[in-house]
């Protein structure tokens, strides 16, 4: 069982050694998990940034990171309710589906989700634990 929920930015701050990276590591380390959109995010981003997100993603596979310490979870129909339904309680800060999937999945499984987002600890959603990693 994971032992958190990363949002694409956690896990990007992970894999480029930003700050706050210590953290994330530690959570990979206990087993972590990200959403298949949060994943998606991660290689579009990195996509963006001139890498070979197909390369990048066989390596990461390779070395164990994503499979085996951080789970890809596949969203649910349960999920894209409770992301629909997240909406209103985050579009004030601007919280993108990518985000919400994040959140969902961390209710869904019970688990805190970190994240760079330090405005997450401003939302009302008091049945999900945000931990923002700076």
């Amino acid at each position: 069982m994971p032992s958190a929920v990363l949002d694409a930015s956690a896990l990007l701050a992970y894999l480029q050694g930003e700050a706050g990276s210590e953290e994330v590591r530690d959570a990979i380390g206990e087993g972590a998990a990200i959403s298949a959109a949060n994943w998606a995010e991660v290689l579009s981003k990195l996509i963006e940034a001139g890498e070979d997100a197909v390369a990048l993603a066989g390596r990461l596979a390779r070395e164990g990171l994503i499979g085996d310490a951080v789970k890809v979870v596949p969203l649910t129909a349960e999920d894209a309710l409770a992301i629909a339904q997240l909406r209103p309680a985050t579009r004030a800060s601007g919280l993108s589906l990518g985000d919400r999937a994040c959140l969902a999945l961390g209710r869904r499984l019970g688990l805190p989700v970190l994240t760079t987002d330090r405005a997450w600890s401003d939302l009302a959603l008091a049945d999900i634990t945000v931990r923002p990693i700076r």
